[in-house]
């Protein structure tokens, strides 16, 4: 019944900043732990950022932490990720997840839902 649809992915420099958003349907939207993942070419996915059901908690991957931000606005029923200083390692595709409300999971599994996912390109 939930359904996750991403957008903002682009082509980007190193150090560009992207915003990244999610969109929920389906579902009862502070219901729902909501995170970011990705997978870059031949790599496995990863865990990228996670925030809770109110966003008053937030989990980043070292990878990212201190240059990227979750966040989410319950009465719109998006989730959002901003990236700065962006370096072609963040060259990806980027999905949305969501599973119930819980201590935030970083490994994939543990979500349910999934949108299909953006791209996001960093050149040198």
């Amino acid at each position: 019944q939930v359904q996750l649809v991403e957008s903002g992915g682009g082509l980007a420099q190193a150090g560009d900043s992207l915003r990244l958003s999610c969109a929920h349907s389906g579902g009862t939207f502070s219901r729902y732990t909501m995170a970011w993942f990705r997978q870059a070419p031949g790599k496995e996915r990863e865990f990228v950022a996670a925030v809770n059901w109110s966003g008053c908690t937030a989990y980043y991957a070292d990878s990212v932490k201190g240059r990227s931000t979750i966040s989410r606005d319950n009465a719109k029923n998006t989730v959002s990720l901003q990236m700065n200083s962006l370096r072609p390692e963040d060259t990806a595709v980027y999905f949305c997840a969501a599973r119930i409300r819980s201590s935030i999971p970083i490994s994939s599994v543990e979500y349910t839902y999934w949108g299909q996912g953006t791209q996001v390109t960093v050149s040198s």
